[in-house]
């Protein structure tokens, strides 16, 4: 896969994002732009500047692991960079093709009754499955309730990207709403370099990038990033103010889906508040039949 203009970004914005203190080089008042020099990124690659200015070319075809390894000691690479870095490597000599599973196209999956089962035994918090496009394929009725807007509008299409970036709702609910912004382009910048076959991800990248300058800005950055633990802050229109941790868990039985579960601190206001939506999601589900009695 001619993946050499992804290559070329991704290294060129590492290298500007490291200046010359944090890789233990003298400072020199004559840069013109910020970050590293390819012969400093070179130097402490232990490479030479021409096999090096070809990597940032966007030739990754055929580079050896401890080749990447350097590279990403020299630009400082965190975990998720490291493995972005590596998938793009893959991608560009096909060894990606080989050895991810296939994966099914959203129109075509729907959770297995075990999984809707596990889904539905969370009750005390909000937990959804979702792919690396950001699609919800499959939530609890806590998770549905707490996502009311994003499911209350059929634009959303159910995807957490398209929400934030495209439902002016998505403000309200996201007191954070910069960094839920970049957290959300950065997945998706991961889950590109992961999957660069995926056309379902192409045509979303390609939706947002031109109704949202907010998409565009973010994903020329080409941050990545792992969507694993930490906390969150929400503001739902029925309860008010969550304050959240999360847990994503990698679904062995589903490559590329992850089961997010949110969580409350116990005996705290928004434990209660997530209280207060189960019993009105609860009531919300009940008013049908109460409306329709049998004979």
């Amino acid at each position: 896969m001619d993946n050499r203009e992804e290559v070329r970004e991704f290294l060129t914005s590492r290298r500007a994002k490291i200046t010359p203190e944090q890789a233990g080089l003298p400072a020199s008042s004559r840069r013109r732009v910020p970050g590293l020099r390819r012969s400093e990124v070179a130097a402490l690659a232990d490479m030479s500047v021409e096999y090096y200015a070809k990597l940032e070319r966007g030739s990754l075809a055929g580079v050896s692991p401890a080749v990447l390894e350097a590279v990403a000691r020299a630009l400082r690479l965190d975990d998720a960079e490291r493995a972005h870095l590596l998938h793009l490597a893959q991608a560009a000599d096909g060894s990606d093709a080989l050895t991810r599973p296939r994966r099914r196209t959203t129109r075509q999956w729907s959770p297995h009754r075990s999984l809707q089962w596990t889904l539905d035994a969370i009750t005390a918090g909000p937990a959804v499955v979702c792919n690396g496009r950001l699609d919800i394929l499959a939530a609890n009725p806590l998770a549905r309730a707490f996502y009311s807007d994003l499911f209350g509008n059929a634009d959303n299409q159910r995807n957490l990207a398209r929400f934030n970036f495209l439902d002016p709702a998505s403000r309200r609910f996201y007191p954070d709403w910069e960094l839920f912004g970049d957290m959300a382009v950065a997945i998706l910048r991961r889950e590109a370099g992961r999957d660069p076959h995926d056309k379902d991800l192409h045509d979303l990248i390609g939706e947002l990038s031109t109704r949202s300058e907010g998409f565009r800005t973010r994903w020329g950055a080409h941050n990545v990033r792992r969507h694993g633990t930490g906390t969150k802050r929400f503001h739902h229109r029925a309860v008010g103010d969550l304050t959240l941790a999360y847990e994503a868990l990698d679904l062995a039985a589903e490559p590329g889906l992850t089961m997010t579960v949110y969580t409350a601190e116990p005996d705290s206001p928004s434990e209660e508040g997530l209280r207060l939506l189960a019993s009105l999601a609860a009531t919300e589900d009940a008013r049908p039949a109460a409306q329709h009695p049998t004979s």
